[in-house]
Order: structure tokens, then C-alpha cells, then sequence
């Protein structure tokens, strides 16, 4: 593995940071002096934080309890308070990494700044700043429908992260959505509540779809013998509506609860939105 690599991207605003599995887009807008300072001040703690995580790895991977373990590195605390509040069925800390990295730095990134806003996005699991008066667009993660509208979210509102979880991307899933997309506190709470309400979009036992045990596809998987979803056949409407629907179920939980704010749920070219999300399914587009 190389070291963390940094460079800006050609429009010359935004920086790529990547180090092993972390691949960043940073943005920051204000005040010119302001925006390098914070630029300077995500740069320096990239350098330590995947390094940070390493160290906790095997710990990491271990099912969440009900009361939270102790953590020496920030961001593994982080994971471990997003995950510990969902522990009464399987979930690691492993299901917010993305989501604790985006926070951690762009909490390193504002500290002591006076920005208008910034953005911190971790392959589509993205921790927001908004300063009062200002909003950000963002875009809700959708199939490949070319779909292209954005929801906008005020410094007003409590949401301060998005995450992305299904079948499709680029972590394991033991459900069958193709996408589900959360709007949370926090980017570490969005990508915990997206990964326990993308596991609950299934169909158990369809022979449509096919599974294997994450192990067999990475032994280091946090899942281990656990089935992972690898395709999803033909379903027919009043399938994909029930899988659907049982998504919805869990994520109505997790709102009633606070846990989110709203979700949007993609299945086999089917939505369900839940929670204030005033967008229709002709408006949803790829974070």
C-alpha cells in the first residue's frame, strides 16, 4: 500500500485525498484564506488516519454490543457510537467506516475556521458543515435511472450526513436493495442506518437471488460466514413491493426512534421515501 496521496482536482476547488480503501473529495467555500487554512488542516490529519484505524481493526470487525466499547482513535469511536445504537441485531463499527471518516475530517477540516460550508465525501458517504444562513445541495443516490434533481438542506435542518448502502456498491450487503439512501445527523449514523435498512430489503430464501458467504469473497470480511447478496434475478412487482415495504418498515423504526431523518429506497426500478424528503422519484439522482 502507498502512503496518503493528496492532490487538486482539475477544477482547481476541490481536493482528492486516498490512502489504501479512503478516497475523499473535500470541498470547502468562503473566504479564500479561510478555505486554504481548512484545506491545510484536512491534509494534515489524513496523514494519520487510516494508520489510526489499522490499529483497531481486529476490534472493529467484532459485533457491536449495546454498550459501547472503548476506542483509542477518534474515528473508531465514532463508528462504534453510530453502530452501537442498532447492536440489538448483527452490525460492526466496519458499517460506519466511511461515514466516521467523512465526519472525522471534516471535523479536523472546520476546526477554528470561518467557512460558509464544506463537504467531505467518502465514495458517496458525505459529512456536511453549514454555516447559518447557508445550504447545500446533494444529490440522493438513485440506480443509473438518469435521474438528476437534488435535495437541498439548510443549515436549519439537523441533517448533517448522507450515506449510501445496497448490493451494488462497494461493501457487502446481506439484503437485496440496490440502493438506499439515508439523511442523518451525521454521515457515521447515515451509513450505520443505510447498511441495517438495505439488509432489511429482502426476499429470504428466493431463488432468484444469489448469495455467498462473505468470507468466501474476503477473508477478512466483517460479515464472515454470513450470506452476502452477489445478484438479484427477475422479481416480479409484488415482490419488489414486499421487499420494499420491509425495508420501509425498518427504516420507520429507526426514524420513530431518531436514529434518521429520511430514506429513500431503490429497488428493481421501484422507490419508497420515507420522512421528509419532499422529492418525487423523478427527481432523485446519484450522489
Amino acid at each position: 500500500m502507498t502512503g496518503p496521496r493528496i492532490s487538486w482536482l482539475p477544477d482547481g476547488r476541490r481536493l482528492h485525498m486516498n490512502h489504501g480503501p479512503i478516497d475523499l473529495i473535500v470541498e470547502a467555500f468562503g473566504d479564500e484564506g479561510e478555505r486554504q487554512a481548512a484545506y491545510r488542516q484536512a491534509a494534515a490529519r489524513f496523514q494519520t488516519i487510516l494508520g489510526e484505524l489499522v490499529e483497531e481493526l481486529t476490534e472493529l470487525r467484532r459485533p457491536a454490543k449495546l454498550e459501547p466499547r472503548v476506542f483509542s482513535g477518534p474515528t473508531a469511536r465514532r463508528m462504534e457510537a453510530a453502530v452501537s445504537k442498532h447492536a440489538s441485531v448483527f452490525i460492526t463499527p466496519m458499517a460506519a467506516v466511511a461515514g466516521a471518516v467523512a465526519d472525522e475530517m471534516l471535523a479536523a477540516m472546520v476546526a477554528d475556521r470561518k467557512l460558509d460550508k464544506a463537504y467531505v465525501n467518502d465514495g458517496g458517504d458525505i459529512a456536511l458543515y453549514i454555516a447559518p444562513g447557508q445550504s447545500i445541495k446533494a444529490a440522493i443516490a438513485d440506480t443509473g435511472h438518469g435521474l438528476s434533481d437534488r435535495v437541498e438542506i439548510h443549515a436549519g435542518d439537523s441533517i448533517r450526513g448522507i450515506a449510501t448502502s445496497g448490493w451494488r456498491g462497494r461493501s457487502f450487503s446481506l439484503g437485496i436493495a440496490d440502493a438506499v439512501t439515508v439523511l442523518a445527523e451525521s454521515a457515521a449514523a447515515a451509513d450505520a442506518a443505510a447498511t441495517i435498512i438495505a439488509n432489511a430489503v429482502d426476499l429470504p430464501g428466493h431463488s432468484a437471488i444469489r448469495r455467498t458467504p462473505a468470507a468466501e469473497l474476503a477473508p477478512d470480511s466483517d460479515l464472515g460466514p454470513r450470506l452476502a447478496t452477489t445478484g438479484v434475478g427477475a422479481l416480479s412487482r409484488s415482490e419488489i413491493n414486499r421487499a420494499l415495504d420491509a425495508g420501509l418498515a425498518a427504516a420507520d423504526q429507526l426514524r420513530k426512534r431518531g436514529l434518521i431523518v429520511a430514506s429513500a429506497l431503490f429497488l428493481s426500478g421501484e422507490s419508497r421515501v420515507g420522512g421528509p424528503i419532499s422529492i418525487s422519484k423523478r427527481e432523485l439522482a446519484y450522489a
